[in-house]
């Protein structure tokens, strides 16, 4: 029996119900101006839409900061989670926030809100990495009009697990989602399909150590899995040799010998039970049918879902902001 299909990584990646897509951003930033953009003159860009790798790195729909200003969203959750550099964070409902260096953002976009996502470049005396995931996960028919609103998983609380193989090698995951060998994740947003763990949602992020090795426990009937090896090289699943920047979706629920060759190997890993309803996706709106696709984009034309309350369409937090979370309802993390 064939256990597993290996695919090469595009932009976005492809990925398995419930999740839509995911998208991975690495970008070697040059150091920050006064305004927290690139010191770097812009010359040579499609600015609004910069998505080729120029000097290393992309303004994407930003025009004095990287990222990506106001834009609605409606009837899924973006999952970002931030390796390193930053995001600041602003929406519709007024709320507010910078996170970033291994700290993840759940958003319930429900109903339909704006929000924006800026690449501050906070450091003025060298370069500023950034590199960040962005999932979208679908919700079910009954969660499309829920309210809209955030969660942050702190870095410094999510569950990271050192799991050492008979040879004394590290491996790391940090169990964003769901259960990896009894440790349980931070709980998701209250109407996400992750938050019934009947659905058995999990989001792991991985680093194999050179040599080193661990098992993907067995999986049960009907939940997918899809593994992205998107850093290093040599590694081998039940000894197949995945080529570097691919995807591995598994095609059986059989437990799974993952090994690094001999550098550092890191990994996305996904899974969940799908949730097996029609999907109409249309840029920034995830439905069931066409006909509510039709209706979101009038409705945003219409109500703008609440309008823009920040003085900027890429608004940014000043320099000296350190991390913190501000709520629609005025909570301050």
């Amino acid at each position: 029996m064939k256990q597993f299909n290996i695919l090469p990584l595009g932009f976005p990646w492809k990925t398995k119900d419930p999740f839509i897509f995911c998208v991975h951003h690495r970008d070697e930033f040059p150091a920050g101006n006064d305004n927290l953009g690139p010191s770097a003159p812009l010359i040579g860009r499609t600015i609004g839409n910069d998505f080729n790798i120029k000097d290393g790195w992309r303004m994407y729909h930003g025009s004095e900061v990287p990222g990506f200003p106001y834009h609605p969203h409606r009837g899924f959750e973006t999952v970002t989670i931030t390796k390193e550099g930053w995001i600041d964070h602003t929406d519709s409902m007024g709320a507010s926030g910078r996170f970033g260096e291994g700290d993840v953002q759940w958003m319930t976009a429900g109903k339909g809100v704006l929000h924006s996502e800026m690449f501050p470049l906070l450091n003025k005396e060298q370069g500023n990495t950034t590199e960040l995931f962005q999932l979208w996960l679908n919700l079910p028919k009954r969660s499309k009009f829920v309210e809209p609103h955030f969660k942050m998983l702190w870095q410094k609380d999510i569950p990271s697990i050192q799991l050492k193989d008979l040879n004394g090698k590290i491996t790391q995951i940090d169990v964003i989602a769901g259960t990896f060998q009894n440790h349980q994740a931070l709980d998701p947003t209250p109407d996400s399909w992750a938050a019934d763990k009947n659905n058995q949602v999990g989001i792991y992020t991985v680093q194999i150590k050179a040599e080193g090795s661990f098992e993907l426990p067995v999986r049960n009937e009907g939940v997918d899995c899809m593994v992205y090896f998107y850093e290093g090289n040599g590694l081998k699943i039940n000894d197949t040799e995945i080529p570097s920047y691919h995807a591995v979706e598994l095609l059986t629920t059989e437990s799974i010998q993952i090994k690094a060759g001999k550098e550092t190997c890191k990994l996305l890993i996904l899974q969940g039970k799908p949730i097996n309803e029609p999907v109409v996706q249309y840029g920034p709106f995830v439905m069931n049918t066409e006909q509510e696709i039709h209706e979101a984009f009038a409705e945003y034309r219409q109500t703008q879902f609440g309008g823009w309350p920040w003085p900027k369409a890429e608004y940014v937090h000043p320099r000296e902001q350190g991390r913190f979370a501000k709520h629609a309802d005025g909570k301050i993390e």
